[in-house]
């Protein structure tokens, strides 16, 4: 699925919602709500009375990892993105170019038997590509160091060019994040929780919204060809299985808070729309054909019209309702990007 609209450069979301004036906090941004293709103009802060007592919110708890590291192969300088953390130990790393402005661009000549060495000592050796489909990430292995160590001592949160500078790891993660005693988490912030606040939640709950917490650790996007997601590890626990059934048989919504919490409860979802907890890792891509089994909506944020995320949007409000939605977020001048505007998707 690709969107006819265009995005203008300048509506690209480059700091943070409270970094953009005096007395903003994290939920400082616009909410556009999509009921089929009737859609409505809100600032987040008026989420509560947009829901109903009963809704489900389902949200991600995975930290974000400060997983880009600055290395080099041979003499060339070049920036590790560490994306996902394989069960036998191994991570998979895409291996980029800085640009010279902060960030970072693609780098193209990485092999099996390719050596990156890390600050401290470390070095990481590229074995495998993730997939078949392509070879921007490889399953490599670290030796002379820890990877969690590396990330800690040596790591910053991975920025792209749209962004004005660089921030601390406290601004990239969610109000959800748990820490997760392996050391894993989100190469990628699950940026559609970054609104709430606490004082938010604590207003939500109030008005009878409950919520239910799963895990999906993101990995690292591809930035410049927009390919479909890889596996990635997952964890739906038992509590939230059981509230997101009584949430259905009792006829409320379950809203999910970001693509990554559709993904998850979705691949813990059998053929009878039944929520079973369920951990390990899913390669399930959720597609208009697909469909989804579980959720009435969705909290996500803008995607570029080329994004594979799309197709899920589509999935669960229909084609109409993105393209009315995303020609009036362009017209209403909303924000793109992790730090961008909110879209809420009823079915």
């Amino acid at each position: 699925m690709t969107l006819a609209v265009r995005v203008p450069e300048e509506l690209s979301a480059r700091v943070p919602a409270e970094q953009r004036g005096p007395g903003l906090d994290r939920d400082g941004v616009r909410l556009l709500v999509s009921r089929g293709t009737e859609v409505s103009h809100h600032v987040f802060g008026e989420l509560p009375g947009l829901l109903r007592a009963g809704d489900l919110l389902v949200v991600n708890t995975s930290p974000t990892l400060a997983a880009a590291v600055d290395g080099s192969v041979g003499h060339t300088r070049v920036v590790a993105h560490f994306s996902t953390r394989g069960d036998d130990g191994r991570w998979a790393v895409e291996v980029r170019e800085p640009d010279g402005r902060g960030t970072t661009r693609a780098r193209a000549c990485v092999d099996k038997g390719t050596v990156v060495r890390l600050p401290g000592g470390g070095r990481l050796v590229a074995e495998e590509p993730l997939s078949p489909r392509g070879d921007r990430l490889w399953w490599a292995r670290v030796s002379g160091a820890e990877v969690t160590a590396v990330l800690r001592e040596h790591g910053r949160p991975i920025r792209y060019a749209y962004t004005e500078r660089d921030q601390p790891l406290s601004v990239y993660q969610t109000v959800f994040a748990l820490p997760v005693p392996d050391g894993s988490g989100s190469a990628e912030m699950p940026s559609a929780a970054r609104p709430f606040t606490a004082r938010l939640v604590a207003e939500l709950v109030s008005r009878g919204v409950q919520f239910a917490p799963v895990t999906l650790h993101t990995g690292v996007a591809s930035a410049e060809s927009h390919e479909p997601p890889y596996p990635e590890r997952f964890s739906v626990p038992g509590e939230s299985a059981r509230l997101i059934n009584a949430t259905r048989a009792a006829g409320r919504r379950v809203v999910a808070v970001g693509t990554t919490a559709v993904r998850a409860v979705e691949s813990a979802a059998g053929a009878d729309g039944v929520v079973r907890a369920r951990a390990g890792w899913t390669d399930l891509v959720v597609t208009p054909e697909r469909g989804v089994r579980v959720v009435d909506g969705l909290l996500t944020g803008l995607h570029e019209p080329e994004a594979s995320h799309l197709l899920m949007l589509e999935a669960v409000a229909g084609r109409a309702a993105i393209d009315r939605g995303y020609e009036a977020a362009v017209r209403g001048r909303y924000l793109w990007h992790e730090f961008g505007d909110v879209h809420l998707l009823l079915r």
